[in-house]
């Protein structure tokens, strides 16, 4: 289980006089704590030793109030910083940071306290400061820092990691759920619970002895505990609650004290330290009667040297009598501890006597918390803002008179509630007149047990009501109680607070349809306890929250309050921007879960009033908030679709920068199935990538290409040296003009020239005669189907022989050309497609599927000249970029190119080498 760890500090950076880094060390409600220097540099640091290795679970910041850090970073080592041990020692591994408020809107008057929840192990924390915020306090620019605690355990817990599994195994065989909110809270069965005793809030409240005491006690508790003592554990319990009532006591004694020294007002000193010694002393004189108290737990003597601080004749060294619960029996202490300080007669309770006069004179009489006056007081020694708002939650009790005060000890030695104040009387009037005095005194009593024990005497008042009684009786005695229901909801006594829920969903499901008494009852019940239960789903206890919100959502799906639509009504209430952070995620998770169960139709819940309610939740300042609204927008989306958009802004990349927004208009997306901007990216960069990756391919394959027509091109040459030219003259028959004539020496006839189309250039390199086959040869075309570069006047021989998709082609024996064997049936029959000739009387064009002369030279003029094939795409950029071919030229060209004949003749892509086909054809001609 997690605990306090302790730790030393082993350097800083700096610090200004009487503010050194040690006072970290210490926990107590009157220390300063370390500040920087007067205008450091910063950063500034602070290094500090834990005592053993741990795994550190919270670290806990107490900032001051005006000498604030902008950020603070933390930083954890196995070892040694490495100054200390120069090339030995590990560097220290960042865990994060936090930023600290200006305090601006607290006009500088209020500490933060700042909890961050780690996982990391090490024995040396380091924290770095940063700038601090600017305002006109810190005139010199400092940090400061007044606590730090360190809560975790150590490194090796496989023991406990052991406890855990068997605590779950029997969780498991019991029956018992880990997250059941009635077990928050509890160390028997969380191995993750750190003890309230562990919180720095704690230290920084109690007097240091009394808190060792409480520390003490809480341990003897847990041993009585694991030994099924539970009437010792009680009283144990008791003693703990009261005592910490005592430790806040007597930390507020020692700033006062502190705050009358620093004004050199001895004589206030002199008498606050008699409050607080007197005070102690009578305290732990009571601790000793019920032997809680030994020299064990006492860090020094209880003999301190009193004097009386009024009257001679005060009573005081009378020996005090056990009695009742009476330790700040005027009402108005901290309520928080009313349950335990108002248990049962048989209970156990620290009590001061009534015959200790003379230290209550100096108390005022119905504040037993002396109002300090912190703009007095210097900065470092205010109070936290939680204490002052405890204090004036405690003015706001009810006043007691003397004879109050007697009648509620009578009444509390009987057995009885006390009797009802006047203001009681007059605010509980018409319940009183209804269900008797006696059982509202019960539900107004300040011990909790009354207030339940009324509770539960209504509830079988109610169940036992006969059928016939009066229809005017039931609806009184219904308005009555739902009086003191809205008062129990208010209880911060859980037991109380889940009686009162007992008593309305009986009332509702039981008590009305019982009776049959109309709706009106029905919605008046809820219109006068849903607010208060939606107030409670923002308790700061998480056990409270959880139960009032599952009420409500039970409430809501009750069938007689179903058909009412209130609750819907109430749940789609704008969020106050002053609202409690518990409070706003509560109402959202409501409205979310309620959705699902409810929906929108005739339920209270429209698409009008959710989503208006949901989009002014997006501008909520708390995450949780957020994110629950954008679930819930995503979620009415899938139910209704476009009806949605109108009442978000649109769809463009100015909204898209709101990242709300952006990931609503992408979970829109999903919903249709559309892909994601995201998704779209990834899937141009992989286009891209790819294509760049085909480029490179084919850029190799063509180059290996270019080298093989290398080959081909010396071989020519080879052969046409050796031959005599007058014989060559003859054979071709004076159809080409030798290349002396055409002004080409004969070994570079074949340089820079296009073996099928015949354009000669001089960026015809290796290069240039690759791009120029890939992209732009008039007698050359790319398959759509295996990308490889063939000629054109060989195709459909291609397509049916040699693609990589040839499966999938049939011939058409009208047309003789390729078509895709499943439109094949429908080509032949619909007859559109034009009548080829045979080979010797007609060529038939692959892309525009006319019939033209017969013979190779017909092909180029019908795929290069301006009045030939309409479809070859590649015609208009060669036309624009070539000149007129000479006649000469022209034959030359014939005589070497690769038209005269069909079978092979095609050029691969980057996919695959020279083809064999090919390589035969030109060495041919």
């Amino acid at each position: 289980m997690p605990h306090k760890i302790g730790f030393v500090v082993v350097s800083s950076s700096g610090h200004e006089d009487g503010f050194s880094a040690r006072e970290l060390m210490i926990h107590a409600p009157t220390v300063s704590g370390w500040r920087s220097p007067r205008f450091c540099q910063f950063p500034q640091e602070i290094v500090l030793q834990m005592v053993e290795r741990c795994r550190i679970r919270k670290l806990q910041l107490l900032a001051h109030q005006y000498m604030i850090s902008s950020k603070i970073e933390f930083y954890i080592s196995e070892s040694l910083p490495e100054y200390f041990a120069p090339y030995q020692a590990e560097r220290f591994r960042r865990l994060g940071y936090v930023s600290l408020c200006d305090n601006e809107k607290t006009g500088c008057k209020a500490r933060e306290l700042k909890s961050v929840y780690v996982d990391a192990v090490g024995q040396f924390l380091k924290l770095i400061f940063h700038q601090n915020h600017a305002n006109k306090y810190n005139i010199y620019n400092q940090v400061a820092l007044v606590a730090i605690n360190i809560i975790g355990d150590p490194a090796d817990f496989s023991d406990e990691s052991n406890t855990a599994s068997r605590e779950k195994l029997i969780d498991h065989y019991l029956g018992h759920n880990s997250e059941d909110p009635a077990l928050e809270g509890t160390y028997t069965r969380r191995s993750d619970y750190i003890s309230p005793l562990d919180d720095l809030a704690f230290d920084m409240y109690q007097d240091p002895e009394v808190a060792q005491i409480i520390r003490k006690l809480d341990e003897r508790k847990r041993e009585a505990v694991q030994k099924e003592c539970y009437d010792y554990a009680k009283k144990l319990k008791q003693a703990i609650a009261d005592l910490q009532k005592v430790g806040e006591r007597l930390g507020r004694y020692e700033v006062e004290k502190r705050c009358a020294v620093e004004k050199e007002d001895y004589d206030l000193a002199k008498e606050k330290k008699q409050q607080m010694e007197q005070y102690r002393a009578e305290v732990y004189e009571q601790l000793e009667l019920h032997s809680l108290l030994d020299a064990e737990l006492m860090r020094r003597p209880l003999d301190l040297p009193l004097r009386p601080l009024a009257r001679s004749g005060s009573p005081r060294h009378q020996k005090p009598m056990p009695s009742l619960p009476q330790l700040e029996e005027r009402g108005t202490e901290n309520q928080f501890a009313e349950p335990f300080l108002q248990e049962k007669p048989s209970s156990y309770s620290l009590t001061v006597s009534p015959q200790h006069s003379a230290v209550d004179q100096l108390l005022p009489a119905t504040d037993p918390h002396p109002k300090i006056n912190a703009e007095s007081l210097p900065y470092d020694e205010r109070p936290l803002p939680a204490i002052r708002k405890h204090h004036g939650e405690a003015v706001v009790e009810p006043e007691m008179s003397d004879a109050d005060i007697s009648d509620a000890r009578r009444g509390g030695l009987s057995g009885e509630p006390e009797p009802l104040t006047e203001k009681a009387l007059r605010e509980a009037s018409s319940a009183i007149d209804v269900l008797g005095e006696t059982l509202v005194a019960g539900a107004y009593s300040k011990t909790w047990s009354y207030r339940e024990d009324a509770l539960l005497a209504l509830y079988k008042k109610l169940m036992e009501m006969p059928v016939g009684t009066p229809k005017e009786d039931l609806k009184n005695t219904l308005r009555a109680s739902i009086f003191l229901i809205r008062r129990a909801i208010k209880d911060i006594v859980t037991s109380v607070f889940q009686a009162s829920l007992k008593l309305l969903k009986m009332i509702i499901t039981q008590y009305i349809p019982k009776h049959k008494l109309s709706k009106l009852e029905t919605a008046h019940c809820v219109e006068r306890t849903i607010p208060v239960l939606l107030t409670r789903t923002g308790d700061s206890s998480a056990r409270l929250r959880v139960t009032a919100a599952n009420f409500i959502q039970e409430m809501a799906l009750f069938k007689e309050v179903k058909s009412l639509q209130i609750i819907p009504s109430y749940l789609v209430q704008p969020l106050k921007t002053n609202s409690s952070v518990h409070l706003a995620m509560s109402q959202m998770g409501l409205l979310a879960r309620l959705l699902k169960d409810l929906g929108t139709g005739s339920s209270g819940f429209t698409i009008d009033n959710v989503m208006k309610f949901s989009v002014s939740s997006l501008e909520h300042r708390v995450y949780e908030v957020r994110e629950t609204a954008v679930r819930i927008i995503l979620d009415m989306y899938r139910q209704h679709q476009a009806s949605i958009l109108e009442y978000l802004p649109p769809d463009d990349s100015n909204t898209r920068k709101n990242i709300l927004y952006k990931t609503i208009f992408e979970g829109f997306a999903k919903i249709d199935g559309r892909p994601t901007d995201a998704e779209m990216r990834a899937r141009r960069k992989a286009a891209t990538e790819e294509a760049e990756k085909q480029k490179k391919e084919e850029i190799k394959a063509l180059q290996g290409q270019l080298a093989a027509l290398k080959d081909i091109q010396a071989e020519v040459q080879e052969k046409e040296s050796d031959a005599v030219k007058p014989k060559n003259q003859d054979i071709q028959g004076g159809k080409a003009a030798p290349a002396e004539a055409l002004g080409i020496p004969d070994e570079h006839y074949l340089d820079n020239l296009c073996i099928f189309c015949g354009e000669r250039s001089e960026s015809f390199t290796e290069e240039g005669l690759d791009l120029h086959y890939w992209k732009h040869c008039l007698m050359l075309t790319r398959c759509d189907h295996c990308k490889q570069v063939v000629e054109i006047s060989s195709l459909t021989e291609h397509l049916l022989t040699e693609c990589d998709k040839k499966d999938g082609f049939g011939k058409c024996y009208r047309c003789s050309e390729a078509v895709f064997k499943e439109e094949l049936p429908r080509h032949i029959k619909n007859k559109e497609c034009n009548p080829a000739k045979p080979e010797k009387l007609a060529n038939r064009c692959p892309l525009c599927h006319e019939n033209f002369s017969p013979g190779e030279e017909a092909w180029k003029a019908h795929l290069m000249g301006p009045a030939g094939c309409t479809m070859n795409l590649r015609k208009t950029h060669i036309l624009q970029k070539a000149p007129a071919l000479q006649p000469g030229k022209s034959s030359a060209v014939a005589a070497s190119g690769p038209s005269g004949s069909k079978a092979g003749s095609k050029i691969p892509t980057p996919k695959g080498g020279l083809s064999k086909s090919s390589s035969r054809t030109h060495a041919r001609r």
